[in-house]
């Protein structure tokens, strides 16, 4: 068996869906519209230090813990990993 190729060979590559509100999945998941939430911001960064634990501040892991958490949630809704065992 051969596998498919979406490619077409075009030098831009391949885009999956239009638009962030095209339903896309993976691996048999049902397709879904792109997530979007303040989860996903970018967390704030400092110079490293040696006061708190892994240079980091209380609010900065917090923050670190929710964007992975928020990562994790929009892999396993799209399929793409599956989340636990």
């Amino acid at each position: 068996m051969t596998a498919q190729q979406l490619s077409d060979g075009n030098g831009d590559g391949v885009c999956v869906g239009q638009s962030a509100t095209d339903k896309v999945g993976f691996y048999g998941a049902t397709p879904i519209v792109q997530r979007a939430s303040a989860d996903q911001a970018a967390v704030a960064t400092t110079a490293p230090t040696n006061s708190s634990p892994y240079g980091y501040s209380q609010a900065q892991a917090t923050a670190i813990i929710t964007l992975v958490n928020e990562l994790r949630a929009a892999l396993v809704a799209a399929g793409i990993i599956k989340g636990s065992a």
